[in-house]
C-alpha cells in the first residue's frame, strides 16, 4: 500500500500513517485508516469519490 499522509488530532501534526487500510464510506467515498506512528492514535483520511 502506498504511503498515506494524514493529520494526528493527538499530535496535531501531519505525519504518514502506519499500516494504512482502505475502507469504503457510506455514500461510496474511499478513505484510508490506520495508525500514527508517533503516539498510536487511530487516524482517518478521507481520499475521495470511487470512480
Amino acid at each position: 500500500m502506498a504511503d498515506v499522509e494524514a493529520y494526528c488530532v493527538k499530535c496535531k501534526a501531519k505525519r504518514m500513517m502506519v499500516e494504512p487500510q482502505e475502507v469504503d464510506m457510506k455514500g461510496g467515498r474511499k478513505a484510508m485508516s490506520g495508525k500514527c506512528p508517533v503516539c498510536g492514535t487511530k487516524m482517518f483520511r478521507i481520499m475521495g469519490k470511487a470512480k
